[in-house]
């Protein structure tokens, strides 16, 4: 149990928040917003606006508030980063100021993007290097909410895979789309690394790192090392398409020119302190990607039976 009953959640139009809203409505009332309605049951607030993020809030009167609000693609940031700014960096000002005033828990979502790849694993407490506008405005949050919120949770994904065929914008669902496209060769790269984080097992670990008044910083990943290629074998296996789909190795710089921003070689990290504390739920990433991947299954399923009418 949480012991909330009443979360607010910022940023919830996503394939994270759409996890972290399901595992918030289990156990408590729920108002749910972004600045990007998509559906009837989001509310309207782009958390770079103070006031209107601020009378929201106090509205409804949480008694947890989380932030889940990002500008998250790389290529977006470099070309836009006040937009980048707002609301990674503002954003989290702003949230952790209205919790801290109300006197009530604050979970920002941080980034393992904000090592520099110098190390293979990073524990929680390793010195940062972000390499992006990205990460750096995701630090200057981080760094906020530590110094200036006493009741915050701050939580460091990875690798995001979650939401389906209609959420999911990270690599899964990349790979996905190729496959339903045609292709019958994937290119994935072998020179980075990361921690596959799947969005459900990131949303239950949210809740028991919050209900557990255990404030701090926190890396929270899926178990296990990581190449992008590595996630793409295991899908297209998952999905029994092994001997019909070859996922080729490449290094990153055949994708250089689309993804322009600079990666970090590694960006693996070890949930240190949530074991020392009794609080990592999180399994192995190819036991999460196996759930994850009855998704992609099923979805295949229906596009053939609508082929053989």
């Amino acid at each position: 149990m949480s012991g909330f009953t009443r979360i607010y959640v910022a940023g919830a139009g996503g394939m994270l928040g759409d996890a972290v809203v399901r595992a918030c409505r289990a156990v408590a009332e729920v108002r749910a917003t972004d600045r990007d309605v998509r559906v009837p049951w989001l509310g309207r607030v782009d958390v770079s606006d103070r006031d209107a993020f601020a009378a929201d809030v106090e509205a409804f009167g949480p008694d947890l508030v989380v932030n889940l609000a990002a500008e998250t693609d790389l290529e977006h940031c470099e070309r836009h980063p006040d937009r980048a700014h707002a609301a990674n960096t503002l954003g989290a000002v702003h949230g952790g100021e209205i919790a801290r005033g109300l006197d009530v828990p604050y979970v920002f979502i941080s980034t393992a993007g904000i090592f520099g790849g110098e190390k293979t694993v990073y524990d929680d407490g390793d010195e940062p290097n972000p390499l992006t506008v990205y990460a750096r405005t995701k630090l200057a949050g981080e760094r906020f909410v530590t110094a200036e919120v006493p009741r915050h949770v701050v939580l460091r994904p990875g690798w995001m895979m979650g939401g389906g065929p209609d959420l999911d914008k990270k690599f899964v669902n990349k790979v996905y789309r190729q496959i339903i496209d045609g292709a019958d060769r994937i290119h994935a790269v072998t020179d980075k690394l990361g921690s596959p984080t799947y969005t459900d097992d990131f949303a239950r670990g949210l809740l028991v790192v919050a209900g557990s008044g255990a404030y701090g910083t926190y890396n929270q990943v899926c178990h296990g090392e990581a190449s992008r290629y590595d996630v793409a074998v295991e899908l297209v296996g998952l999905l029994g398409l092994a001997d019909r789909v070859e996922v080729v190795p490449v290094t990153s710089a055949h994708f250089a020119e689309a993804y322009f921003a600079e990666r970090p070689a590694s960006e693996q990290l070890a949930n240190t302190r949530l074991q020392a504390a009794g609080l990592d739920t999180m399994r192995h990433w190819r036991d999460a990607l196996a759930d994850y991947a009855q998704v992609f299954r099923q979805d295949l399923d229906h596009r053939r039976l609508a082929d053989s009418r």
